[in-house]
């Protein structure tokens, strides 16, 4: 890995367009990692239990994967600015309009679940919008490593923070105010992109959805590195992190402390994210791919602790490893399709992306418990850091993967995967996640 100087540390905050931009959404992430636990709260506080918190999360988490795609066509053709700016006013209205029923009475749990799926299909446009704006911000894609890693950061610091300040205010006013406040964050992201100027991109022609969306696939299948690597997060999201998130819990009620102990891992985890988005501010490593896949090892750590039975501090110190390399993953996969994608494929390219590597885990959630009930907690969670490893190093066995280097704009994929007949041939224009 080469060191930057102290110079290049955090250079895209040089950049009027992205400073703007990163202030938005620093403001949304936060405001959204807030708004789910009031919504949470507002769900039991109208006297819903488990079964109907689940529907009112579900309603929202359906409509992202069942939009991904056509909100990468829509980008594409109209540009990542404004779709985005497009999502952040449906979203700033849906909490707006849910926190004014919340401030006046209870509403009925059938509005908060077409609230949060409203909330959900601005989520599913925004995301792959998101990922297509960034490398327009910016100028060259020599600074895209720090603009990711930045947002990376506020990313990371919202979800440590925002949980946090969100049960103190649920505590102290309810959870209406909490979600005006998230209406209000989405206001200023929306400002923020208003007054933005992003180098257009030659999106689509003016052909099908249909036309479009196999253009995007002929992009996304084309590479080697890109298809393989979703494969991985996919199964990632259903063998590995789903049972830990489900059943994490479960174990920490009988040997970590109970909430406190599991609150503790997954805030050092958090803490351990943005300390790996501060290391990627002073690195920048020749071989990008074979670096992320490395680091995403590090999620195996937090399974394999509960799995041992080992005490809190050695739990907590492998989620805060697990952290890191979450950032770091993040951060280099990120980069890399960003710079070896072409600008009019781009958003179309992030929502392949996302619907592989999330599309999964809904059934790894409702899975995990009942699997656990059979073979026991501790071999589920064993058999996900097993897996996490040797597909790791499955992956680092592909030429692809190791291939170093950056794609300068306008050339040749490094990887050597054939770019498909008709690709657009325009320069370079998030969290693998949505906000």
């Amino acid at each position: 890995m080469t060191p930057i100087t102290a110079g290049g540390r955090a250079a895209a905050l040089r950049e009027p367009a992205f400073r703007r931009f990163l202030l938005g959404q620093a403001a949304s992430l936060l405001g959204s990692a807030m708004a789910s636990v009031a919504i949470a709260f507002a769900v039991l506080a109208g006297g819903g239990g488990g079964s109907a918190l689940g529907a009112v999360l579900a309603a929202r988490v359906v409509p992202i994967v069942l939009v991904l795609l056509l909100g990468g066509v829509v980008a594409d053709r109209l540009g990542g600015r404004r779709v985005a700016l497009a999502a952040d006013l449906l979203r700033c209205a849906v909490q707006a309009v849910l926190a004014a029923l919340l401030l006046t009475g209870r509403p009925p749990l059938w509005v908060m679940a077409v609230a949060a799926a409203l909330w959900g299909v601005g989520e599913g446009f925004a995301f792959p919008a998101l990922g297509a704006l960034v490398p327009g911000l910016v100028r060259g894609p020599a600074l895209l490593a720090d603009a990711n890693t930045l947002l990376g950061l506020a990313r990371s610091t919202s979800t440590v923070a925002g949980p946090a300040l969100a049960g103190l205010l649920v505590a102290a006013l309810g959870p209406g105010p909490v979600l005006a406040l998230d209406a209000a964050s989405y206001a200023l992201s929306a400002l923020a992109l208003a007054g933005v100027s992003v180098r257009p991109a030659a999106g689509p022609g003016g052909g099908s959805v249909l036309g479009d969306l196999r253009h995007g696939w002929a992009e996304f299948r084309s590479r080697t590195w890109l298809w393989l690597t979703t494969l991985q997060m996919g199964l990632f999201n259903l063998l590995v992190w789903a049972p830990f998130l489900v059943l994490g819990p479960l174990l920490s009620g009988e040997r970590l402390g109970g909430a406190r102990g599991w609150g503790l891992v997954m805030a050092v985890y958090g803490a351990g994210a943005v300390l790996g988005g501060l290391l990627m501010l002073r690195r920048r490593p020749h071989r990008p791919l074979a670096v992320a896949t490395a680091a995403a090892v590090g999620w195996a750590l937090p399974s394999a602790a509960l799995a041992a039975g080992l005490p809190l501090p050695w739990t907590a110190a492998a989620a805060l490893l697990a952290g890191v390399g979450a950032a770091v993953c993040d951060t280099l996969f990120t980069t890399v399709t960003q710079q070896r994608i072409p600008a009019g494929s781009l958003a179309r390219v992030h929502s392949f992306e996302a619907l592989g590597a999330f599309v999964l885990g809904p059934l790894g959630l409702a899975a995990a418990g009942r699997v656990a009930d059979r073979l026991g907690a501790g071999p589920v969670l064993a058999l996900g850091a097993l897996w996490q490893v040797v597909a790791a190093a499955a992956v680092l066995a592909v030429p692809a993967v190791r291939t170093p280097g950056r794609m300068p704009s306008g050339g040749a994929a490094p990887d050597g995967d054939a770019r498909p007949a008709g690709a657009d041939t325009a320069a370079d224009a998030p969290a693998r996640e949505p906000n």
